[in-house]
């Protein structure tokens, strides 16, 4: 049976749209990014394509700690224990400062040797570099935002994260128009600009959160002083609840530079359309991202309570939520390609290669949009965080990136029939995701007793 009770509904379309246009604006910050250096110049939008891939795998790193925080935070806050939610968070935000720092670190020593991992044009990678030089300060700032974001998201609080991002856009494309091309009397700095844009659009989102955080957020009651300490039972939890969730991010971040990697490799066009079309297809995927952390929310909120009905009835009910989302998503996809693509000033060569791209992605996005918020939402929401894990090293890295690898190097496919390859796996891991979804073998409390 399916849930019949209009709270549920009603909750979760709060939690998901709110979530969906946080992630929609945050990634509108490297839309216009891609837009205003898409107008600009070709080179530099490669440049700065290939910087976002580094950056990607340090923001799916950060999101993991965040999730990870959620997952076993959820489960305490169904159970109305915020002193645990406050500690956890200061194990969050620790583990989220380090992985900025060895990012830092490792771009600041080899900025070179990074750049050469996405492209053999040495003009891109010179445009990369002068990218890399400024928006390396801004990922310890994106790191602790994300942190108290995540600590706001388990108490349901997620509106302020919309204002913020909000802001952070408007701040990011202001500062673009103005130093890109340099206009109003401002000096012109190309991907430059577009970096400095970003970095002071991180700040102000850190102080804006932070200041919200210790200040008006009154179900946690948060304090500086609360991230000065360490629990360690709690931080022996973190860890084994956290490092499959870490660990599964990487790996999709790792993969996702490998795309660029390959794509990287082929052709200077591919990379190019890769950048124009992945930017839209992420844009739509936020709708998918907010409904998964919308049933990671109130699925841990539910087996924290221990009320085992509503977590089968919800989960089922999710799940069909779930296909409605990815066939809405999926058309938009297809029906938007056109008039975006006009947008562009790129090669006749680039245009098609994007156009097609964005034809595959259409139906990338429909089952991507059921099995993601599944194994992410629903599974490890419920506490296994084991399953994405296992099923994200063997469909990746058994399957499809060896087979990409060998179908772009070896057997010379065309750079569409590579992005086939790369895609593979978003369609065939539903099937594994509805099977586990359906055992009900993912519902695990987490939590200590009190």
């Amino acid at each position: 049976m399916l849930v019949r009770d209009k709270s549920f509904y009603k909750t979760f379309l709060r939690l998901c749209v709110t979530l969906m246009l946080e992630q929609a604006v945050i990634l509108s910050v490297n839309l216009a990014d891609n837009l205003m250096l898409g107008s600009y110049s070709e080179t530099a939008l490669s440049g700065v394509a290939a910087v976002n891939q580094i950056q990607f795998v340090l923001q799916q790193l950060v999101y993991a700690v965040s999730n990870a925080m959620i997952v076993l935070g959820s489960q305490y806050w169904g159970q109305k224990r915020v002193g645990e939610v406050r500690r956890l968070s200061s194990i969050g935000l620790r583990a989220g400062l380090l992985i900025a720092l060895l990012l830092f670190a490792a771009v600041s020593l080899f900025p070179n040797a990074a750049l050469a991992l996405f492209t053999d044009s040495a003009a891109i990678a010179a445009e990369g570099v002068k990218y890399l030089s400024i928006i390396r300060f801004s990922y310890l700032f994106f790191a602790a935002t994300t942190v108290m974001l995540g600590t706001m998201r388990i108490a349901e609080s997620v509106r302020i994260a919309l204002r913020v991002s909000i802001v952070a856009l408007i701040v990011n494309v202001s500062i673009n128009y103005l130093l890109i091309a340099g206009r109003l009397g401002a000096p012109e700095m190309g991907v430059r600009g577009a970096a400095i844009g970003t970095l002071i659009a991180r700040i102000v989102e850190f102080v804006i959160v932070a200041r919200h955080l210790f200040r008006k957020e009154k179900s946690l009651a948060m304090k500086p002083r609360d991230y000065l300490s360490i629990d360690r039972a709690m931080l022996h939890d973190f860890v084994r609840v956290g490092t499959p969730v870490i660990i599964t991010a990487g790996l999709w971040g790792v993969s996702n530079a490998l795309q660029t990697v390959i794509l990287g490799h082929l052709s200077d066009s591919a990379i190019a359309a890769q950048s124009i079309s992945s930017t839209i297809f992420l844009l739509l995927k936020s709708t998918s991202v907010g409904a998964a952390s919308a049933a990671a929310i109130i699925i841990g909120r539910a087996v924290g309570a221990g009320d085992m009905p509503k977590i089968r009835a919800y989960a089922r009910t999710l799940q069909c939520l779930f296909v409605g989302i990815g066939l809405v998503l999926g058309l938009i996809m297809f029906v938007i390609r056109i008039p975006l693509l006009s947008v562009y000033q790129v090669s006749d060569e680039t245009r098609a290669l994007a156009n097609a791209y964005m034809i595959i992605q259409s139906v990338v996005l429909f089952t991507m949009s059921y099995q993601m918020p599944v194994n992410t939402g629903i599974i490890r929401g419920g506490g296994d965080t084991r399953f994405a894990m296992i099923l994200d090293l063997v469909s990746i890295w058994g399957v499809v990136m060896p087979v990409s690898l060998l179908a772009a190097f070896v057997w010379r496919l065309s750079p569409i029939a590579v992005i086939i390859c790369l895609n593979a796996d978003q369609c065939f891991k539903c099937i594994p995701a509805f099977i586990r979804a359906n055992s009900y073998k993912w519902i695990k409390n987490l939590t200590r007793s009190a």
